[in-house]
């Protein structure tokens, strides 16, 4: 049964995830998004980790979703025969992508690097608290560090791309 169900959410999360990147329509991939993040919620469930699974819903589709799609109906134009003809697609100019992937290359390499050289305990303590909280407080400052500031920095990426997408780049309105 946790099989099927794992394999049931993890085809949403994928077949959401591909609709956004395929997606001609903002709106449409938006709420794709919604249901990709309704899926990784899902197997956060399953996986035992139900404060991250609560965490997911209230930061990703109760702030950045909205976000995302207030910035949208802010922003974009109705133009319906673009809506139909063209992709997702942001026109960027070639020095802008090359530093890019040079960045990303670095970051990637850096994050790599620090991944690989830390040495993580897996020893298996139990921790006799009867606050949920405070042992998540104290796992996240110590033993689970790394993956809390690659959050963060995910984080920091997704808020300076809803910054990006809400410039004006149209120079005539």
């Amino acid at each position: 049964m946790e099989a099927t169900a794992f394999y049931g959410f993890s085809i949403l999360a994928i077949a959401s995830a591909l609709f956004i990147l395929f997606s001609r329509n903002l709106i449409y991939a938006a709420f794709a998004l919604f249901m990709a993040f309704l899926g990784i919620a899902a197997l956060y469930v399953l996986a035992g980790a139900d404060f991250l699974a609560v965490t997911q819903i209230m930061v990703y589709v109760g702030g950045i979703l909205v976000l995302l799609i207030f910035g949208i109906m802010l922003t974009q134009k109705t133009n319906k025969e673009a809506i139909s003809s063209t992709p997702n697609r942001v026109e960027v100019p070639l020095t802008r992508v090359i530093w890019g992937f040079l960045i990303g290359s670095g970051a990637f390499v850096f994050l790599s690097y620090i991944i690989l050289s830390s040495q993580f305990k897996m020893n298996g303590n139990i921790i006799s608290s009867k606050s949920t909280i405070q042992t998540i407080g104290v796992e996240l400052m110590t033993s689970h560090l790394l993956p809390f500031e690659i959050a963060a920095i995910l984080l920091l990426v997704a808020l300076i791309g809803a910054a990006y997408l809400a410039l004006n780049r149209n120079p005539a309105s």
